[in-house]
């Protein structure tokens, strides 16, 4: 890499890592103030432990030479010692996709889960899948080389991880939910946030480190290049966001009577998650189009939990799968040249079908097995009773609040 591709994927490393505290503060603030701590620390915990594993290992685990190969030799370079300079930058930019990934997994058991277990669920989850999976996706797996297998003319297109990162996350999101069960009081119009503006703060934040998560990639080479892409990705991250903001206020508005602040937030998530996939693969018209359709979608998807009795606390589910489902289809339709009604056939279509639903059934069913592992073991749930004293002092030993005028 040149000098100004190696600046920019430090600064869009940077960017991606700002994302994590970002999702502390999104999810932070949609929790019971007796909460917030245990909620924030989950994404903290993930940063400290992801980011050691993939040094250690899960760099090396993320890259394959052969389309079939499950996953990279863990101790080929144990520790990565003996990468070039750009090659580790290359690893710093993987390691925050790998960090954000487990920690967008945390919102589904919001309120009710312990420390102790979630982190050895992500340090094992991240081993089993997302290494894996990343490696499938971008190291040259059978994702990566889906289409030329089948004799296809074109490959699965997934940019910036609508599959590896969000149908990932919210496949092992909905599994746990399901191992750990309904919070106590589960019913519609109970949970409330409890700090609209932290809520906001955390959108905001995402959304602006949105730009290197799908802006990145193009510092490993093709940035200031004739086949940079860079000024595409980057307009349509706006505007899938803003348009899926758009969508959901309306949506909510009609449903509900009311346009939200946390609407609004919810909605520009929605639209970041995706544009994830498809944002060197669309024109902005089509980009503006997505994220009304995400922002609409999504906002309607998040009332499944209430038809079919799980508990995705803060909708991981129905904003990350579902909306890495809507981004990875979408191109399958109408990805430039290659999308059915922009010139194409069927194939890239059939392509991001296989590649969404390989990656959510194997993600969902490792979650299902290792979250009912752990339950039955050292227990991933908390004590009723320790819900309703409150997580983050039963927990952590702390309060997010210290409302004693006398501190």
């Amino acid at each position: 890499m040149d000098s100004g591709n190696l600046a920019w994927l430090i600064t869009a490393s940077a960017l991606v890592l700002l994302m994590t505290p970002g999702v502390a503060f999104f999810y932070g603030g949609l929790v019971k103030a007796k909460s917030v701590v245990s909620m924030m620390m989950m994404s903290f915990g993930a940063m400290g432990l992801i980011s050691v594993l993939w040094i250690l290992y899960g760099f090396n685990m993320s890259a394959v030479e052969s389309t079939w190969t499950f996953a990279g030799n863990p101790f080929a370079d144990f520790g990565i010692g003996s990468l070039t300079s750009d090659d580790y930058v290359g690893a710093l930019f993987g390691a925050t996709f790998a960090i954000i990934t487990v920690a967008l997994i945390s919102g589904a058991i919001a309120d009710r889960a312990k420390f102790g277990a979630w982190m050895i669920f992500a340090g094992i989850w991240a081993t089993l899948v997302y290494f894996p999976v990343a490696a499938w996706v971008w190291g040259g797996g059978w994702i990566f080389n889906l289409g030329t297998e089948m004799g296809f003319s074109t490959e699965v297109i997934d940019y910036a991880g609508g599959t590896a990162v969000h149908i990932n996350a919210g496949a092992a999101a909905l599994a746990l939910a399901l191992v750990l069960g309904k919070r106590i009081g589960f019913q519609k119009g109970i949970q409330k946030p409890h700090n609209v503006p932290l809520v906001l703060l955390g959108a905001s934040l995402l959304w602006f480190g949105w730009f290197g998560f799908n802006g990145g990639a193009e510092g490993l080479g093709a940035l200031g290049t004739e086949d940079s892409v860079v000024g595409l990705i980057v307009i349509n991250t706006l505007g899938a966001t803003a348009a899926a903001i758009l969508g959901w206020l309306v949506v909510e508005k009609i449903k509900d009577g009311k346009a939200t602040s946390v609407g609004a937030g919810s909605g520009a998530v929605a639209g970041l998650v995706a544009i994830t996939p498809a944002c060197a693969n669309l024109t902005p018209g089509w980009a503006l189009l997505l994220g009304v359709v995400a922002g609409a979608v999504c906002a309607l998807a998040i009332e499944l939990k209430w038809k079919l009795g799980y508990d995705d606390s803060l909708d991981v589910v129905g904003i990350h799968l579902v909306g890495g489902l809507i981004g990875t289809l979408y191109l399958g339709f109408l990805a430039t040249d290659t999308g059915l009604f922009l010139g194409g056939g069927w194939e890239q279509l059939i392509l991001q079908i296989i590649a969404a639903v390989g990656v959510l059934v194997y993600s969902f069913v490792v979650a299902l097995i290792l979250g009912f592992a752990i339950n039955k073991t050292i227990g991933f749930r908390i004590k009723n009773e320790d819900e309703l004293a409150g997580v983050d002092t039963v927990v952590h030993g702390e309060e997010g609040y210290l409302l004693d005028e006398r501190v």
